[in-house]
């Protein structure tokens, strides 16, 4: 199995990851009532405790890659978060939207409002209803509270890509970099791919060859800090302070997420649903990009080690052939893959510092639209001293939603000052620390003790505005 070919798979497996394992069974006195079913082609699961307490929590999930998908629907981020959730009080709810896979965010925006509205006739209307979501569930949360004020009392959003038509640009400027710089001369679609699998396999083979010499390792760089993209990808380990280890693990962000996830043989379905190619670079100054960058120093180090004239390389990016974006599916994606930041309801984000599968700068543009758009008093948002995409613990999870319920209930935020929640989650105890390691093959998991800290992202590189 490739290097890319292997960490495409564990991508998906940490992605999954928490809904493969369910807790042991409770008592049968104690056991939730359990629905099941499909609501015009979306298959969902509801689960409802005893002693309701009257709060609902209607939970959107990531990405999903044919055929993955999790053995059980989500209704939570963590498995140990939706056992604590039900021990609680807490109704849980969740569609896997129509069709499952790929970035169904138009129709999780019906299906989970048709299954809200099951939940009201055939369960009861809630007190309050929460939405919660991860990653691409992020902006379904957002956007499910946007597009129906009133039926949402608050939005908790984990690891989020809030900006998904920015992502997809981003990642059109990394692979276009890596292209220009290691294969200019190669037939490789980037987009419209006409063979999207011999595309990929071209690609995955320059960048892999790359890989072997410290000049192909800083062309890798450069890509990664046109995307912002962290020196850190490792849950499991501190953050790196070494240069070199430092772009070993940017380099797992690029070759192992990005060119397998937003590459040619992930065009197809993401054009098929806006209507055309939905990204460009038409009009973008790579090096003023690069400049503004907090991967700059980093890309300048592998430079000088491997003896490679940045300036030239940067001066190639400049004349490359551009490639430019179709309005309508340019339209499709702001209307439904980009957060307005309206706030009709709180909402209180979370994200790790070294995430790179949606960067940390994600949460910096959503809470500029919230200043533009919404009410920043409505907004907090946290931050977790953590490599890897959604490596949150169950603990974290627990006091995240336990935070935004006060702020509901009350009308005022509880404190977020990270000692406070790293304390508050500490006091769950052992058993809710175990954090998935997205990069391992087998999906393995780790006991992590919490850890809030303050952090001020840096800005996303390619906004949708």
């Amino acid at each position: 199995m490739t290097h890319s070919r292997r960490t495409l798979v564990t991508v998906l497996v940490a992605l999954l990851f928490g809904a493969l394992f369910t807790a042991a069974p409770a008592a049968a006195e104690e056991r939730p009532r359990v629905h099941e079913g499909t609501i015009d082609g979306a298959d969902f699961l509801v689960k409802v405790p005893k002693r309701w307490n009257g709060t609902l929590v209607l939970y959107s999930h990531g990405l999903y890659v044919d055929p993955w998908k999790p053995a059980q629907i989500m209704l939570a981020t963590r498995p140990e978060t939706e056992s604590w959730l039900l021990d609680q009080g807490y109704a849980l709810a969740a569609s896997n939207y129509k069709g499952v896979f790929g970035h169904a965010i138009e129709e999780a925006l019906t299906d989970q409002i048709a299954l809200l509205d099951w939940f009201q006739a055939k369960v009861g209307k809630p007190r309050r209803t929460i939405t919660s979501g991860m990653s691409m569930g992020a902006v379904i949360s957002l956007k499910l509270a946007e597009n129906n004020p009133g039926r949402f009392d608050g939005v908790l959003t984990q690891c989020g890509e809030y900006d998904t038509n920015g992502t997809w640009n981003s990642a059109l400027d990394m692979l276009f970099a890596l292209k220009t710089l290691l294969a200019p001369d190669a037939d490789i679609d980037l987009v419209r791919p006409r063979d999207p699998q011999a595309a990929k396999a071209a690609l995955e083979a320059v960048v892999a060859e790359a890989q072997k010499t410290e000049a192909g390792r800083a062309r890798i760089a450069l890509a990664g800090a046109l995307g912002t993209i962290p020196g850190w990808a490792l849950a499991h380990e501190p953050e790196p302070t070494a240069p070199a280890d430092r772009l070993a693990q940017q380099a797992l962000w690029v070759t192992g997420a990005y060119l397998p996830g937003y590459g040619p043989s992930a065009r197809p379905e993401i054009e098929r649903r806006a209507g055309g190619n939905p990204s460009f670079n038409t009009g973008i100054d790579y090096r003023s990009q690069l400049a503004r960058s907090t991967g700059l120093d980093l890309v300048r180090h592998a430079y000088r080690a491997g003896g490679v004239d940045l300036e030239a390389d940067l001066d190639r990016l400049a004349a490359g052939p551009r490639i430019s974006a179709d309005p309508k599916a340019q339209a499709y994606m702001h209307r439904y893959t980009v957060a307005r930041g309206s706030t009709p309801s709180p909402v209180l984000t979370a994200h790790t510092t070294g995430d790179g599968g949606a960067v940390a700068g994600q949460a910096r543009w959503y809470g500029d639209q919230v200043r533009r758009n919404g009410d920043p008093a409505l907004l907090r948002q946290t931050y977790v001293s953590r490599g890897g995409h959604c490596s949150f613990n169950a603990a974290e999870e627990i006091v995240l939603l336990r935070t935004l319920l006060s702020r509901v209930d009350t009308g005022h935020w509880p404190s977020t000052d990270p000692r406070r929640l790293t304390a508050a989650a500490t006091a769950l105890g052992s058993a809710y620390r175990l954090v998935p390691e997205l990069f391992d093959p087998l999906g393995k998991e780790k006991a992590m003790a919490p850890l809030f800290t303050r952090f001020t992202p840096p800005a996303q590189p390619r906004p949708s505005r």
